[in-house]
């Protein structure tokens, strides 16, 4: 099987060059014998990059088929320009144990769009009493590399240091949903005069930040790796600064409605905006945007939450908290960090394939545009914009908060070890 990719810009640097690829390799940059079979993908001069990694994605597979498969949710994620994703562990059942992650692991195989790394539960059944079997999901057939009881916080600090401790052994990753669950009884919305005007309870930003000063604390004892879940607060990227200076094994991800959403939009009380983490002042967002750029934070990881309508259009205290961000990513990233000069297209590789690939411990992704190297690749036409419809969106669910936004960006092609897996807007 071979493709040629005619007049790309690797990183969007240089002059345009041909990029062939064979049985899933780069064989070629620039000059080559093209087989007469290769499927010919016209880039243009577009940019082309490594595939992208999501490090935090909702699938919602078993359990709640009703508003994501691992189907729907790879073709999101193939047509958003990734061809890696790691599926959080808050399904029904729970991804607790062997089973249910190999079976995750199984159907994201099967589907084929892009590949689906389960991550393990690090308690039972998220309950954060008791240890989960690390130990069996970390060498299943799915080999779990990162375990997280994500929308819940391992609030035991003990059971929190003795996963982390255990995660030494097994070379896996601890990522952590920062908050201290008594300082968020309640709460609705980032504490402050907003929230008070509107009559919601308040979420302080502490109860993000002494988790996260706390858990770094813990594994810097351990000598283990611990990643921070969708970090929203400025005062957490000082945290994690002041960690990482001292040499913490700590890794980080920002979502992308956090880089540009504020708490502004709640005087709406749409329930599209709800999201935990709560959206934060535009301070909180200008921080986490400066840190993104000087590699404070790590990477940006989606949080791609969707949501049945019966879940999302109902009262602000009771809708689901969590949004659509698997196709919107990329065009989110380039709105407020490349428009913005704070990143530039090789900047982007980073933080959303180099980066995310090397803390999920992938050795297939986030590689350079090299020959010898996988096919793992996104193709952008950095000049397109195209305007976001729910409705239009691959997944079963619709809870966009871009919805009629017009935004810079279009993912025109995804190869997945060379196969093409999205192009021009269709699953291929």
């Amino acid at each position: 099987m071979s493709t040629l990719i005619k007049g790309a810009r690797p990183y969007g640097e240089g002059d345009p060059v041909d990029v062939l690829i064979e049985d899933g390799v780069i064989t070629a940059i620039g000059a080559a014998d093209v087989p007469e079979d290769a499927e010919i993908v016209e880039a243009g001069g577009q940019v082309l990059l490594p595939g992208f990694v999501d490090l935090h994605t909702h699938l919602r597979e078993p359990g709640r088929e009703d508003t994501e498969t691992i189907e729907t949710g790879s073709a999101a994620a193939a047509l958003g320009g990734y061809t890696a994703v790691f599926a959080m562990a808050n399904t029904d059942p729970v991804a607790d144990n062997a089973v249910i992650v190999d079976h995750v692991w199984r159907r994201g195989q099967e589907v084929g769009l892009v590949d689906v790394h389960p991550v393990g539960a690090v308690t039972v059944g998220l309950k954060g009493e008791k240890l989960a079997e690390l130990g069996t999901m970390a060498n299943s057939q799915a080999r779990v590399k990162v375990f997280s009881d994500d929308g819940l916080c391992v609030a035991d600090p003990l059971l929190m240091r003795r996963a982390l401790e255990y995660s030494t052994a097994l070379d896996v990753v601890i990522a952590q949903h920062a908050e201290e669950p008594r300082l968020t009884v309640g709460a609705q919305a980032h504490e402050g005069e907003r929230a008070a005007r509107l009559g919601y309870t308040g979420w302080p930003a502490a109860a993000e930040e002494s988790i996260v000063a706390r858990d770094c604390l813990l594994a810097r004892h351990a000598n283990a790796r611990l990643h921070v879940c969708h970090v929203s607060t400025s005062g957490t990227a000082d945290v994690l600064r002041w960690a990482k200076d001292r040499g913490t094994k700590v890794s980080a991800e920002v979502t992308p409605h956090h880089l540009l959403l504020t708490d502004e939009r709640l005087a709406t009380y749409d329930p599209v905006n709800k999201v935990n983490p709560p959206l934060r002042t535009e301070s909180d967002a200008e921080k986490l945007r400066a840190a993104l750029a000087d590699g404070t934070i790590d990477c940006v990881a989606t949080d791609h939450a969707p949501h049945a309508v019966q879940d999302k259009d109902t009262e602000w205290s009771a809708a689901r908290p969590g949004m659509l961000g698997l196709q919107t990513a990329l065009s989110i990233v380039a709105e407020t960090m490349v428009r913005t000069g704070l990143l530039d297209w090789r900047g982007v590789a980073r933080v959303m394939s180099e980066r995310p690939a090397e803390i999920g411990n992938l050795a297939g992704q986030g590689r350079p545009i090299e020959v010898g190297e996988p096919a793992n690749l996104t193709l952008v036409d950095p000049d397109a914009e195209w305007t976001v419809r729910g409705a239009e969106l691959a997944s079963i669910a619709a809870n966009t908060p871009y919805e009629g936004m017009r935004l810079p960006g279009v993912v025109t092609a995804t190869l997945l070890r060379g196969r093409l897996t999205a192009r021009d807007g269709k699953v291929c």
